[in-house]
This record gives structure tokens, C-alpha cells and sequence, in this order.
């Protein structure tokens, strides 16, 4: 008589029916479409947010404090049925909180999106994407290896809005970093800030000691935003401000104990980012420090989604910008002489490769002696 018996892997009863291996076409289980959903839905989901700042939301919401749609239209003054979808739609971004029709900030919006929060980006968000038609034209900037209407075409007029929307961000993050790298302990130390923009870097140094003082440069048309900013914080009496390309103006060499390189470099390529480094190499006394900040890709280009697609905004709209890896920028600043490198992260998403010129340097002492 015959005797039923199992299958010798019964494992296999559950992974090898028809369902998993599959008739082609019938039983086969697609992956997901949320991926492409969610990149279909960026551009939605950014121009929401654009036209709400514009509409002042956030500020009046602040100002008049939990409100319904009528109470909100009322300072506003737009269609109530567009009012209401665009606020629904910041709702579902988690941008503010909305229970019984009464819309009001949530602790994101109070931080990051009124004018005046503690860490405000409202000002960086309409610009940090750079020029937006570039975005519709870029495939055509893949193919041709250059934008169509670099910023560097009027750089004064994207770099003013960008660096005025950064500064606070960069200010934090630069306060913070006093808890690694102890600028506040120097005696008297010279600062030089390279591309400073609204110079958050020297100014948060000489906030943070009295001696310091500060050589700030950037471009002619950019410049009057550091002066502006180093008046709003008490400092301009310690700045000098020096106008003029990073990679040509002249710089004095062996004569500074701190250059920052702040978020400048992406935006140079490779080259111009090893340039810039031995620039920096070259402006400092032997045990001064080297300061960059930038958004590092990991190794494999793809851990660190926010350095890579900034890469992308970098070859949207700059002749020579992209992403690159923390690899490559330990490496560029190993071969351009630094020691003593490392990694430091203040706030959030906020990276800094901080090296220091090494003493063997002065006077001629050969590495080693």
C-alpha cells in the first residue's frame, strides 16, 4: 500500500507554489509605484509650500493664532476653496496641523517656516532649488554638459537671495561648532572666509571671541550682505572686507589662523575645489585651521540622498558644480598638505572637514626633522 509522505523540504511548500514562482504575466507581484509617485509629486509638494509663504500663511497664522478657513481668508483675501486646498495640502506635507477645520502652526512651522523662527528657512526656500526654469530644461543640461542660463551669468543676482536666506542656518551651525573646534579659546585669531556670502562663518567666530578679527570676501555685488550682517551683530569694526573672485584675489600667505571654505566648493568643481583648498592651504600660518563645509556624498553615491540631488541642483544651474564625496574632499585636502583631518557635524545635515597646517612647515623645516 502506498504511504503518503511529505516532501523532503517542506519549506518549499510555501516558496515554491505557482503564486511565487509564477505563471509570467498572471502571478507575478509588480513592485510598488510609490517611488515614482513620490518624485512626481516634488513639484507639487515644493509649490505648495512657495505659494504658502507667499501667501504669508505662516506668519498670519502666528499672528492671529488657531483660525478657520474664514478667519484665515479674512487677512488673506484669496478664492476660499483654493485657500482651503492649499491648506489641506501644507497639512498632509506635516507643515501644519489642522483638527475640526481650525488650521494652526505645528512645532516645524513655528521653527522653520515663520519669518522670524529660531532656525527660519522661509527666505531659503523660494531659492535654495536655484533659477527654477533651469529644472525644465534639464535634460537639455545633461546633454550639453552646461546650463542653459548659468547663475554664474548674473551671480549677484541669485547669490544676494540665497546668501541672505542661508544665514541663519549657517549662523547656528558655525555657534555650534565652537563645542568642537574651541575658536573661542584663540588669542587674537585672524579669520579669513572665502566666498562668505552673508559671512555666518567670521561672524559667529567673532562673536564667539572678542580678539578675533576677520578678512571676509566675496564677489563686488554680494559683499554689502556680509557688511550689512556684520553690522547687525556688533562686528563690523573687526571686519575687513575684500571683494573679488575666490580663485584670483590676492590673499596674504602664512597669515591666518582660521580659513573657512563655506559651501563654496561644490559649486566649483573638482578642480576648482582643490584650487580652493590649496588656496586656503597657502593663506595659513603653520597650525592654522582649515574649515569646510559642504554636503558630502557617501562612497556609493546613494545613503545620502540630500548631497546627491544637491549635486544635482549644483549641475542644474552652475557651469561647473556637482556633488562629490567626503572621499574626495578628505583626499583633496590630504594632498594639499593638511594633517590632522576629520569630520564634524554641529546641527543636523551640517558637515564640516575641519585639518590643520601642519608646524613643520615654518621657516623651511623639512617634514619629519
Amino acid at each position: 500500500m502506498f504511504e503518503a509522505r511529505d516532501a523532503p523540504y517542506p519549506e518549499l511548500k510555501k516558496t515554491h507554489t505557482m503564486a511565487h514562482v509564477g505563471r509570467p504575466f498572471t502571478d507575478f507581484k509588480p513592485p510598488a509605484a510609490a517611488p515614482v509617485w513620490a518624485a512626481i509629486e516634488g513639484l507639487a509638494r515644493y509649490n505648495v509650500l512657495v505659494a504658502a509663504l507667499e501667501l504669508d500663511v505662516f506668519d498670519t497664522l502666528q499672528r492671529i493664532g488657531s483660525a478657520t478657513l474664514e478667519q484665515i481668508n479674512t487677512e488673506i483675501t484669496a478664492s476660499p476653496e483654493h485657500l482651503r486646498t492649499l491648506l489641506d495640502s501644507v497639512v498632509v506635507l506635516q507643515l501644519l496641523d489642522q483638527v475640526n477645520g481650525i488650521y494652526e502652526l505645528n512645532d516645524a512651522a513655528k521653527r522653520y517656516l515663520v519669518s522670524d523662527g529660531p532656525a527660519t528657512m522661509a527666505a531659503l526656500i523660494p531659492v535654495a532649488p536655484g533659477p527654477h526654469d533651469n529644472w525644465t530644461r534639464l535634460a537639455d543640461t545633461v546633454r550639453n554638459g552646461r546650463p542653459a542660463t548659468p547663475i554664474e551669468d548674473d551671480p549677484a543676482a541669485f547669490y544676494v537671495p540665497l546668501v541672505e536666506g542661508t544665514f541663519t542656518t549657517m549662523y547656528r551651525c558655525a555657534m555650534r561648532a565652537d563645542l568642537k573646534l574651541r575658536y573661542s579659546a584663540l588669542v587674537a585669531p585672524r579669520v579669513l572666509d572665502l566666498g562668505a556670502g552673508g559671512a555666518p562663518w567670521a561672524i559667529a567666530i567673532l562673536h564667539g571671541n572678542p580678539s578675533a578679527t576677520a578678512v571676509v570676501n566675496d564677489l563686488p555685488g554680494v559683499l554689502p550682505v556680509a557688511e550689512r550682517k556684520a553690522v547687525e551683530h556688533g562686528v563690523a569694526d573687526r571686519v575687513e572686507l575684500l571683494p573679488g573672485d575666490f580663485h584670483t584675489v590676492e590673499i596674504e600667505p602664512e597669515s591666518y589662523d582660521i580659513v573657512v571654505l563655506g559651501h563654496i566648493c561644490r559649486t566649483e568643481g573638482a578642480q576648482g575645489s582643490q584650487h580652493l583648498i590649496e588656496r586656503a592651504f597657502a593663506a595659513l600660518r603653520p597650525e592654522g585651521t582649515l574649515i569646510l563645509a559642504d554636503y558630502f556624498c557617501d562612497i556609493d553615491r546613494k545613503l545620502n540622498p540630500h548631497a546627491v540631488l544637491m549635486g544635482a541642483t549644483m549641475m542644474a544651474s552652475t557651469v561647473n558644480g556637482n556633488g562629490f564625496t567626503g572621499q574626495q574632499f578628505s583626499e583633496w585636502i590630504r594632498a594639499a598638505g593638511f594633517e590632522a583631518i576629520r569630520l564634524i557635524e554641529p546641527i543636523g545635515f551640517q558637515q564640516q572637514y575641519v585639518a590643520t597646517k601642519p608646524r613643520h612647515l615654518q621657516l623651511g623645516v623639512v617634514p619629519g626633522a
